[in-house]
């Protein structure tokens, strides 16, 4: 379960862990699947916000880069990746209540978040940082 003020939103495993490696791999922190030792550290990492007992080189290489990783609470890894798994949740649930739809826009090759009653305008999602500088990469 997820909260943020008043909004709650509650999440099986599966979709709860692929939103963790979804968010992860948005933030530049890890680049394609991970094995399930490897989500299972980056999952603690997003509930606990820490990785205590590590399974997998992923949690070793957050407890190694540990002081690049944290910092004020706005610039945390663990509060991006809170942040995204919360706005996809409540953009999934626009969608699902018909305020927004998904469409694909040719020039830019992706999917995009538009406003049906506003002739289809694109809403503009805040920029995240990127995390490339301390990404994961399995050895």
């Amino acid at each position: 379960m997820l909260e943020y003020g008043e909004l709650r939103f509650t999440f099986s495993d599966r979709d709860f862990g692929e939103r963790c490696e979804q968010a992860a791999r948005r933030l530049g922190f890890v680049g394609g699947e991970l094995g399930e030792d490897e989500a299972e550290d980056l999952v603690n990492l997003v509930v606990n916000g820490e990785v205590s007992d590590p399974a997998s080189g992923l949690g070793e290489h957050i407890n190694d880069c540990w002081p690049d990783l944290v910092g004020p609470a706005d610039k945390s890894l663990v509060h991006w990746l809170r942040r995204l798994i919360f706005r996809s949740a409540w953009l999934d649930q626009r969608v699902k209540e018909g305020e927004l739809d998904v469409a694909f826009d040719p020039s830019e090759g992706s999917f995009r978040y538009v406003q049906p009653d506003r002739g289809d305008e694109p809403i503009e999602l805040a920029p995240e940082p990127s995390w490339n500088r301390v990404a994961y990469t399995p050895r």
